[in-house]
């Protein structure tokens, strides 16, 4: 039955492509959405976001929380305020720039950006490994493609990043 819905999707109209893949993005949507809810007593959405952007990137300073979030750098002051208060992350000062504060992950944080991230992983594979042998392979193959469509090989720390000017 599913190498036949393959058949027809290969040779078939650009719709029921789309449609695949619209599917195959909400199951991706919903592990990430998990992910994030296991957490969210924890931290914001924006908190997770800047947590990952520190664990993938290494330290950062508020400039840059701002601009990966998009708001103000007030709102990233606060929002970094709270993951020190929770001791996620911590700040230090940088010698040789001392307008500059490295905002870099605590023990902790690196712990909850794993469970986070080793989550989806699993989450992940558990879906993988529901699909047929034969058509895993196939599935990574197109994912790569699909990413690398779009001009990149996305990120592998499961973060998301939107151009909006692309």
């Amino acid at each position: 039955m599913i190498l036949g819905f393959v058949e027809r999707i290969e040779d078939h109209d650009a719709d029921a492509q789309i449609d695949a893949v619209l599917r195959a993005a909400n199951v991706l949507l919903r592990v990430v959405a998990q992910s994030v809810v296991e957490v969210e007593d924890v931290v914001t959405s924006p908190q997770l976001r800047v947590l990952v952007m520190i664990a993938s990137r290494g330290p950062q300073n508020l400039g840059a929380v701002a601009v990966e979030l998009g708001v103000h750098p007030s709102n990233a002051t606060r929002i970094c305020e709270r993951l020190v208060n929770a001791g996620l992350i911590g700040r230090r000062d940088d010698p040789g720039d001392r307008r500059y504060r490295a905002l870099s992950l605590t023990p902790e944080g690196v712990s909850l950006v794993n469970t986070v991230l080793e989550h989806r992983r699993k989450a992940v594979a558990a879906v993988i490994g529901r699909m047929p042998a034969e058509l895993r392979g196939v599935c990574a193959v197109g994912m790569d493609a699909f990413a690398a469509a779009d001009g990149g090989e996305g990120s592998e720390d499961g973060r998301f990043s939107i151009d909006l000017d692309g």
